[in-house]
């Protein structure tokens, strides 16, 4: 099952008036004459909303009442209200695919795909960092961004750290609680991991041609089921749940306003706004100023964490030597 926001105009027409009109019942005749489409049609788009986890009241002789919207994090619910210029304008929804991150770098290279959002409710292939394998069951937020930047290829490093901030204040301003940044692209909530960030570039003639970041969020999730399929695998430290902190948040909540939050960091990216998103993910961040264990490129390295530089390298301290550490697996190894 796919669905993109730009067709299925009938079904979003019907479902729009519905739930514009939630307080009264609608007969299909009403549905029939105002949007001029037939009685036929009118069942038909019902069922499928029906279908697709809208809960829609039928009453004899007195047409039909929405009573609950969807869970799902369909397109036109994502594009609807949404507060951006360009990212999210564009969604596609998947039911189950392998990767939305797979999908949306085949679409990338579409410039109307610009902004454009690929969101699935289950994947078989998760991606994570480094080619590991990300668990994605139901009940999780798995979504992938598609974006042509105009920044210099420099900076395209610091886009996972511009990236995390967006969803830590993203998260903090629908659960009221505020995720810490684990250096270079994972979020946790006392300690344990709730999203994970992943960054595909597609580089030209040292040009960005175009963008894909990936976004896992535990929104929902069977924490024992995860754990025990990662647990004992490299670098694993335990993984939260959204809904242990608030049962209250809708998932389209949090998307639009991370969506949101992604645009502004975005934009200061391509304003060369590069301080001011360090010293902010530098303000949530777990890493700096603890001891770390690294293992980059299959190099131990040991040290404090004092900072991060502008390209996002982590900068680590031991007896007064200084490494910059651009990629690797990190331990924290004092609280």
């Amino acid at each position: 099952m796919a669905y993109n926001s730009f067709d299925n105009l009938g079904l979003v027409k019907v479902l729009t008036f519905l739930q514009t009109h939630n307080t009264e019942y609608l007969s299909g005749q009403d549905l029939s004459d105002v949007l001029r489409i037939s009685r036929v049609a009118v069942w038909k788009h019902i069922k499928k909303i029906q279908e697709l986890g809208y809960v829609v009241e039928s009453k004899q002789k007195m047409g039909y009442k929405l009573l609950a919207n969807s869970e799902l994090l369909l397109p036109w619910e994502i594009t609807s209200n949404l507060k951006t210029k360009t990212v999210g304008k564009r969604a596609y929804y998947f039911d189950t695919i392998d990767s939305t991150q797979n999908q949306a770098l085949k679409m990338a290279l579409d410039p109307a795909n610009d902004g454009a959002v690929i969101v699935a409710s289950k994947q078989t292939g998760g991606k994570g960092r480094s080619g590991r394998k990300w668990v994605s069951p139901k009940g999780g937020i798995w979504i992938s961004v598609i974006l042509h930047p105009k920044f210099d290829i420099t900076v395209a490093t610091l886009f996972p750290i511009a990236s995390a901030l967006a969803l830590s204040i993203a998260i903090e301003k629908t659960f009221s609680v505020t995720p810490e940044l684990k250096w270079p692209n994972d979020l946790t909530v006392n300690g344990k991991k709730i999203a994970g960030i992943l960054v595909d570039a597609s580089l030209e003639s040292n040009k960005i041609e175009s963008i894909v970041l990936g976004v896992g969020i535990n929104f929902n999730v069977n924490v024992k089921d995860i754990e025990k399929t990662l647990k004992g695998t490299p670098n694993f430290y335990g993984v939260a749940s959204l809904s242990e902190q608030r049962t209250d948040v809708r998932p389209i909540q949090l998307v639009q306003i991370f969506l949101e939050e992604l645009e502004k960091t975005y934009k200061a990216l391509n304003a060369g706004q590069i301080k001011k998103i360090i010293s902010e993910w530098s303000k949530r961040s777990s890493t700096i100023g603890k001891d770390v264990e690294l293992n980059a490129a299959g190099d131990k390295i040991n040290g404090r964490a004092v900072r991060i530089d502008e390209d996002g390298a982590l900068v680590v301290s031991d007896n007064g030597k200084t490494r910059r550490i651009i990629a690797g697996d990190i331990i924290h190894t004092s609280k």
